[in-house]
């Protein structure tokens, strides 16, 4: 399926190397205002063409919208907006017809659609399949902000390269801003430095380098989401796992909550004024599956771009024997600081789906 959603539902189309890609988005309240700059901003976040960390392939990503909004507002009929590819070049990929490449979905989809399946750029499989994905969070961020929640994401790490980690219990408005204007969100800035460097040098020795991604959803009133299977956690991460190259993902503590005991685990509850708070936030803001109130904080894991200029053993799958394979085209070394804003985007549509879900919007 290529569709997400239960009250905010997302149909994403197109190919990486078709006359363009998409997105239908059906259950948006209507007379939501657009700011379409705002939208364009998170589009050119995601944008390959920048700088050396991503793929030369140029595209401006400027999203069409054709049904849905009438004059900067929306309608509350479905918003379909499309992106033209205008800068492809499909000859890069006539080697990888009968040879998959290692690390990508050639051989599984492949077997999965019987040979018929868009190999070139990666075809449904391709990570400019986010493009869309990130429109739909744009304008569901512009909705949630309205609402006094906000959205904001960084690089945590790069290889072995580490910025700072959000204060889970506090999060200041001014960072929020600067992380959602940056095309290279760090909290510590300073770590920009080394980060480029290393990814840098995955360049130039053909390979390339993974990372992860930590995002933090601000101003989550306490109360939203389902026990068992439509939890905070469920939710978000059935759509973060949607997105091409993510390998994990984890809320709060995380993983390093295993390490604990639950003396320091537990997050002790307080009074402010007429508000519960906790004073910690290992539970990442859910409690549950519910919504306690806190920062919903979670990281997603992102692995290395597969497509690396070194040759990589594979198999023929005309000649049904073992070979060896050279991989053309213009790559990412480094996709983390591209996954940002897309990430982001797929929290934003994900809470926006919750709470109208809950009729708490």
């Amino acid at each position: 399926m290529s569709s997400w959603g239960n009250s905010v539902k997302i149909s994403i189309f197109g190919e990486s190397h078709g006359r363009g890609i998409g997105v239908v988005i059906d259950g948006l309240p209507a007379g939501a205002e657009l700011d379409m700059d705002g939208i364009y901003i998170q589009m050119a976040r995601r944008a390959p063409g920048k700088d050396k960390t991503a793929t030369p392939r140029l595209e401006k990503d400027i999203p069409e919208i054709m049904s849905g909004v009438l004059e900067g507002r929306t309608t509350g009929a479905p918003l379909c907006a499309v992106i033209q590819n205008t800068n492809t070049r499909s000859g890069d990929y006539g080697n990888v017809l009968s040879c998959p490449r290692p690390g990508h979905a050639d051989y599984t989809g492949s077997i999965r659609y019987d040979g018929f399946n868009d190999i070139r750029g990666g075809g449904h499989f391709s990570g400019r399949l986010t493009a869309p994905l990130t429109f739909a969070g744009a304008v569901c961020r512009q909705i949630l902000e309205k609402k006094g929640i906000s959205v904001a994401a960084h690089i945590a790490s790069i290889g072995n390269v580490y910025d700072s980690r959000f204060d889970l219990v506090n999060i200041p408005e001014e960072l929020i801003i600067r992380l959602n204007n940056s095309s290279f969100a760090l909290i510590n800035e300073t770590m920009e430095e080394q980060m480029r460097a290393l990814v840098e040098e995955c360049r130039m020795s053909l390979d390339s380098i993974g990372g992860t991604v930590e995002c933090a959803v601000v101003g989550m009133p306490a109360g939203i989401g389902s026990p068992m299977f439509e939890g905070i956690e469920n939710v978000i991460a059935s759509i973060v796992f949607g997105i091409p190259a993510v390998k994990g993902i984890e809320f709060g503590a995380g993983f390093a909550a295993s390490e604990m005991r639950g003396s320091e685990n537990n997050d002790e509850f307080y009074y402010e004024g007429d508000t519960v708070k906790t004073r910690t936030n290992n539970h990442g803001g859910s409690l549950g599956g519910i919504s306690s109130g806190m920062p919903v904080i979670f990281r997603a894991a992102i692995k290395p771009t597969p497509s690396i200029g070194r040759e990589q053993n594979t198999v023929d799958l005309v000649k049904h024997e073992d070979s060896v394979l050279s991989i053309h085209g213009r790559h990412d070394p480094c996709i983390v600081p591209r996954a940002v804003p897309v990430i982001e985007a797929a929290a934003a549509v994900a809470v926006l789906d919750m709470l109208m879900q809950s009729g708490k919007l």
